[in-house]
């Protein structure tokens, strides 16, 4: 089994970090900017499964990637969502089983059966959807600073004022004021840059908002039979971390790991725990086994 510091089944395949590839693709009636990191990755035998990386709400690609950079070993797939970074507006609203059916039609476009998936906030709960929607795509699940939806224990008022109005999100200079004041935590972590941020549109902000308006994984937490990993901090004051325990204790055989003083975005503010934390998970046989 592998130790925490990240050697194990896959440590023949670390590879030298790979600059992105970014390109505009046709997805399910979209078009959407895509992100590939490491495409190379595990030459010479058995690669380790891709990962699909899903950002909250509102953020573009740039600001997760030093989370895919860090991956060296695997395969790293992500997207902006419409309206989100450089993707173009969405035509009509969406919802979450929508997107995740874009998410699995962007696997059959790279040629991925399966892939482990990483949800963070938002994309958290596009991560949960996905899963239940897509279970024979859907290796092992990783859910970070994220609830059950609507019905989740809300966060502290004084913040979630800020993310209600559009101008707080839609406003470039506005946004890294907010990323640094609402989502920075206690202070114990990594510093980390907010100058890859890119603000997005405000119907890629309100598309995004509602699809999570009035969804819910609750109903369907139970029958998810993926190996999942949930992942909160103490002191994220977007997402409670007791909405972490509701994940876990709903879905079957879950795990959970808990970090502190990294606030909502504690994936970076942490970065070097977290993907260790997330690459043990991964490389563990139970979760490892290519597609």
């Amino acid at each position: 089994m592998p130790n925490p510091s990240g050697t194990g089944q896959y440590r023949e395949f670390r590879v030298a970090k790979q600059a992105p590839h970014y390109r505009m693709i046709g997805v399910a009636g979209r078009r959407l900017r895509i992100g590939e990191w490491n495409a190379d990755a595990g030459p010479g035998g058995t690669a380790p499964r891709p990962l699909l990386l899903l950002g909250g709400i509102g953020i573009n690609m740039e600001m997760i990637e030093p989370l895919a950079m860090a991956m060296s070993e695997r395969r790293v797939i992500s997207l902006d969502m419409p309206g989100v970074g450089r993707s173009p507006d969405p035509i009509f609203p969406y919802t979450m089983a929508c997107m995740a059916l874009t998410c699995a039609a962007l696997l059959d476009r790279l040629e991925i059966a399966r892939a482990d998936v990483l949800g963070i906030s938002w994309g958290g709960a596009l991560a949960q959807q996905f899963a239940f929607q897509h279970r024979a795509r859907t290796g092992s699940l990783v859910l970070a600073a994220t609830g059950p939806g609507a019905t989740m224990v809300p966060g502290n008022p004084k913040f979630l004022s800020h993310l209600a109005d559009h101008r707080e999100y839609t406003v470039e200079r506005t946004l890294k004021r907010n990323l640094a004041m609402l989502f920075a935590g206690g202070g114990k972590g990594e510093p980390f840059s907010m100058n890859a941020i890119r603000a997005p549109s405000a119907m890629g902000w309100a598309c995004q908002v509602g699809a999570f308006t009035g969804w819910s994984s609750l109903p369907f937490l139970p029958l998810l039979d993926v190996p999942t990993l949930v992942m909160a901090d103490s002191d994220d004051q977007i997402v409670p971390p007791v909405n972490a325990q509701v994940l876990h204790q709903a879905i079957p055989d879950s795990r959970i790991e808990m970090f502190e003083g990294g606030g909502h975005l504690f994936m970076l503010s942490q970065q070097s725990r977290f993907v260790s934390v997330l690459r043990h998970f991964l490389d563990q046989p139970s979760t490892a086994k290519a597609a």
